[in-house]
């Protein structure tokens, strides 16, 4: 499938593109990358009112994150069968593919209770992946139990330690990867400020430990600045199992002095960044755009911007067409077929 553009227009011919790894060369082929929406900015549209705006803002692909009326945050799913069928009529209406669901759930949680019921989610929400006709998933580490079960329950304070986050997350995996495996669906894991991990080289290194093809990562970009500084180094070190990144911009929350933002009181213990447009903060697009192109990544390429509720619409198209002007720039425009003019 050919990238799209605005108003959904393909770009290539009739071959999808595909990076020929560590070469720079395009070649058509089976794969294509996706460029998708995450459109939790359009969250108050109905499900089929959402496959039109995806379509007008210029995507062919969706990342569905969560929503009340369809994978809620951290309770059971809310799809059922007649929801599930209308909003499947609408996507091919208007010529919308998901790419990936979003579920959170509190698979990490040290409470029995909760682990196993967020397990019970994830089940229900694999077989909405199946009947949505979905093979990729993705979600985060998590952030340990409830905040609500104490006043500081989380796994970076209170009394539960990122360890007994950890061993509850292994007990979840140990439990899911076989349904992942038999049902044919990609998991892709992302590690997010706040969760048990949160940075780049321990959550590669646990999903090398799972040993599955079916479980992959996902690089958040503005999670950048909670990894390290040599962004570059961090794509190739991930590269082998690096099948999704998020595009959004965000500040260095470690720059002057740590005096990006300032907290009250002074030490607060918080995780701050943000989820702009391209451009509005710090990272370097060139360096991330050009290193994915270096070690082959062809996966999918979701806008998550979250800070402008108030201009969604303009938001949406402005990183479509940016995110498209990178993809030409550093994987190369596909050739179209026919004829040389003389």
């Amino acid at each position: 499938m050919a990238l799209r553009g605005r108003g959904g227009a393909p770009f290539g011919g009739a071959g999808s593109i595909v990076k020929a790894q560590r070469t720079g060369k395009i070649l058509t082929g089976k794969n294509a990358m996706k460029i998708a929406l995450d459109p939790y900015m359009h969250r108050h549209l109905s499900l089929e009112a959402l496959a039109r705006k995806v379509a007008e803002l210029g995507y062919e692909y969706i990342e569905l994150s969560p929503r009340d009326d369809f994978l809620a945050w951290w309770v059971a799913p809310r799809a059922y069968p007649e929801r599930i069928q209308s909003f499947k009529k609408a996507l091919k209406d208007h010529g919308v593919k998901i790419a990936s669901l979003l579920p959170m759930y509190r698979w990490a949680s040290p409470h029995e209770d909760e682990r196993q019921a967020a397990v019970r989610y994830w089940k229900k929400a694999i077989e909405i992946a199946v009947e949505m006709g979905v093979d990729t998933m993705n979600s985060e580490f998590g952030r340990g139990p409830s905040p609500d079960r104490s006043h500081a329950a989380n796994c970076c304070g209170g009394r539960y330690t990122v360890e007994s986050s950890e061993a509850a997350w292994w007990r979840s995996m140990e439990e899911l990867t076989p349904i992942f495996e038999r049902e044919g669906v990609r998991l892709h894991i992302e590690p997010h400020p706040e969760d048990f991990v949160e940075t780049l080289h321990p959550a590669v290194d646990m999903i090398r430990m799972i040993g599955s093809n079916n479980v992959k990562f996902l690089y958040c970009a503005p999670h950048t600045f909670y990894f390290g500084d040599d962004m570059a180094k961090m794509i190739r070190d991930a590269a082998p199992l690096l099948a999704h990144v998020h595009v959004a911009d965000t500040y260095n929350h470690r720059a002057s002095s740590g005096l990006r933002y300032i907290c009250n009181p002074p030490g607060a213990h918080v995780t701050v960044h943000q989820h702009m447009d391209i451009g509005q903060g710090e990272i370097d697009w060139d360096v991330f755009f050009s290193s994915l192109a270096e070690v082959g990544f062809d996966g999918i390429v979701t806008s998550c911007v979250f800070a402008w509720e108030e201009r969604a619409d303009q938001s949406g198209r402005f990183m479509c067409e940016t995110i498209q002007r990178y993809v030409d720039k550093y994987w190369g425009k596909p050739k179209r077929k026919g004829k040389a003019k003389p």
